[in-house]
């Protein structure tokens, strides 16, 4: 399994917009065939970084996942509010496997 990483630089003033931002993703990227890990927001230190981490079996379900992505009209909605707001400055991939035997684990009381 592949988890994609998404780093994105975020303009602080509009944390509220990125939010509802990552709150549409959850909608669309289990539709388009991604597996959600979920999406961050900085909440102390660092105030302009927030993550995006999506799982897919394989690079070649994350490139079938890219293009129904780009053909679904509430994603490209999504990505047109997001360059029309301009709340997103920048936005970094990185490709991850996961260690075996390292997530997820629960808490050990």
């Amino acid at each position: 399994m592949l988890t994609c990483f998404i780093r994105y630089q975020i303009d602080p003033f509009q944390r509220d917009a990125f939010r509802d931002y990552a709150r549409h993703w959850g909608r669309i990227i289990p539709r388009c065939g991604g597996r959600l890990l979920g999406y961050f927001l900085p909440h102390e230190g660092t105030n302009d970084v927030a993550w995006g981490l999506i799982a897919f079996d394989s690079l070649a379900a994350y490139e079938a996942y890219r293009v129904r992505l780009k053909a679904d009209p509430e994603g490209r909605e999504n990505f047109q509010r997001a360059q029309s707001q301009r709340f997103i400055l920048r936005e970094e991939r990185t490709f991850c496997e996961i260690v075996d035997g390292t997530c997820p684990l629960p808490a050990v009381d």
